[in-house]
């Protein structure tokens, strides 16, 4: 998925676990990536833009470091 307001692409992978989805955001360019659990009734979409804020966040401090 590409995002716009970034121009960064970023790699999802859904795994179900249960009652629960298992979702990694992953950047390409860096290899840093973040997991968040979601409750399986969540849109893909909910969890695609909360998993992308918590990357974002990674990066930025990543890059801060």
């Amino acid at each position: 998925m590409k995002k716009q307001d970034e121009q960064r692409e970023i790699y999802f992978e859904f795994i179900s676990i249960g009652k629960q989805i298992r979702v990694a955001a992953i950047d390409p360019d860096t290899g840093a990536e973040v997991v968040i659990i979601a409750p399986a009734s969540a849109s893909q979409l909910d969890m695609q833009r909360i998993a992308t804020a918590k990357l974002m966040r990674k990066l930025e401090r990543d890059q801060n470091s």
